[in-house]
This record gives C-alpha cells, sequence and structure tokens, in this order.
C-alpha cells in the first residue's frame, strides 16, 4: 500500500533501512518544530481513519472561532483537493499535501508544504494527516501535540486493535456523537475504558460537527495548549540566550 514505509511488505524495507528513514525524517521534524516555535504557532498532528470526521470537526472549529484565533491547514490525502476546497469554504487557509500512494505524511513534505502557504501569522497550524490508524503514528513531523479522531461508528474496539496510534496521541476526539442514538450497540464508556487501556493519560472529548456539541472544549484546549506551548518557548529561549557582557566601570 505505501511506497515511502513498506508497511504491510517487510521484505521490501528491512528494519535497517526503516529506522535510516526515520533518523532522517526526525531530523527535519525538529527543523520544522524549531520554525513553529519561532514563530509561535501551535502545530497539531490530526490524525484518524478516512471518514472519521477530521476535515468536518475542523469545518465545526473554524465556524466557532469565528475570526477570534488564526487556525490554518495542511491536508493530507492521496488524490484530489477535497478536503482543503472544504476548509477553505469554512475560512480556513488551507493547502492539499497529495501523496500518490503514501499512506502518510512524513517531515520533509510539511516542511515544503510551509513554503506554500502564509503560516506564520496563523494560532495554530493543523496537519490533517492521510486517513490511516497506522503509519501516521510512526511518523514526526514536528508537531507540538498528536490528536486521533476516532468517530464512533468505527466501534468500541479501535484503540486495543490500534493501541500505537492511540499510545501517542495527547487527546482523542471521538466523533459524531449526534449518531449515537441511531447505534445502540456503541456504549461510549466501553470506548473510553478501550482508550483508557492503551493511552498514559486518556484526554477524551466527545464532539459532534453537526451540533457544537464538544467543540467549545476541543477549542480551550487548544488554546490553553498554545499558550502553555509559548511560555515554554519562551523559557527555553531564555535559558539559552547569551549571557550579557558586564557593563565596564568606565
Amino acid at each position: 500500500m505505501c511506497e515511502s514505509c513498506g508497511c504491510g511488505d517487510p521484505e521490501i524495507v528491512p528494519v535497517d533501512v526503516h529506522e535510516e528513514i526515520l533518523a532522517g525524517n526526525n531530523h527535519v521534524a525538529a527543523h520544522n518544530r524549531a520554525h513553529f516555535r519561532a514563530a509561535g504557532v501551535l502545530a497539531v498532528n490530526l490524525m484518524g481513519s478516512p471518514g472519521s470526521g477530521k476535515t468536518a470537526v475542523l469545518e465545526a472549529t473554524a465556524r466557532r472561532l469565528a475570526g477570534r484565533w488564526k487556525i490554518g491547514a495542511i491536508s493530507g490525502d492521496l488524490a484530489t483537493d477535497l478536503d482543503a476546497e472544504r476548509l477553505q469554504g469554512a475560512g480556513i487557509p488551507a493547502l492539499t499535501i497529495t501523496t500518490g500512494s503514501a499512506c502518510h505524511l512524513d517531515a520533509q513534505l510539511v516542511h515544503d508544504a510551509l513554503h506554500r502557504i502564509d503560516w506564520k501569522g496563523l494560532d495554530c497550524l493543523v496537519i490533517e494527516n492521510v486517513g490511516n490508524l497506522v503509519c501516521p503514528a510512526v511518523y514526526d513531523l514536528g508537531q507540538a501535540a498528536n490528536v486521533v479522531a476516532l468517530s464512533v461508528t468505527e466501534g468500541e474496539d479501535k484503540p486495543l486493535k490500534y493501541p500505537v496510534m492511540f499510545r501517542k496521541a495527547d487527546a482523542v476526539l471521538v466523533t459524531k456523537t449526534d449518531l449515537l442514538p441511531h447505534l445502540p450497540e456503541i456504549r461510549l464508556d466501553v470506548l473510553r475504558e478501550a482508550l483508557a487501556r492503551v493511552m498514559p493519560e486518556p484526554l477524551v472529548f466527545s464532539v459532534s460537527a453537526r451540533t457544537g456539541e464538544g467543540i467549545d472544549e476541543w477549542i480551550e484546549w487548544l488554546r490553553d495548549l498554545a499558550k502553555a506551548s509559548s511560555l515554554a518557548s519562551t523559557a527555553a529561549g531564555a535559558r539559552s540566550a547569551p549571557v550579557p557582557a558586564r557593563a565596564s566601570a568606565d
């Protein structure tokens, strides 16, 4: 399925080569992260299955913010610009990274995309990853946080089936909760229990892009995270700043 990471075909990509690829990716990711911190932009890697509601949540987020906070997006997909067009229609500056056959974004793709979008004036840049619950969890993009969108229609067992994805998540958006009355077999408490079994510190937002449920809480978390990241960057900059020379007595 994926030519760049070799998922599903270990004979093509031996472990040592895979590790070398990740080392190069991590170097570029650190470069991206330095750019984001210097500009004071919160970068979020939004992952999830195809149809999990990633784009819809971003549309609802933009509607609720209504210009009070600047959010932009880079959308990864195998083909088409449909998601970016939707986001642009919601007032979000957005562009598409078309991967062809790759089932995830990598740091270099994101770095190259930064030259094609005016991102430095944003408060938050959301990197909407390719729809997949496997490969995107492995690749650092330079983000400050990983968020996974998990639709209630996907079932209660997805965190247990794809633990790596959820183990690396800072937060999970349980989406499409407006459908729960039509899904009596889906129990939110069981889903949350599954998340708690694989996430070190489960942080879960139940949201509906259609009704607006949970969107305010999700936005508040993003803004708090942006403030915390800004304070951390300022503190790190102060620690690394050269000590000014003592003024001469003359």
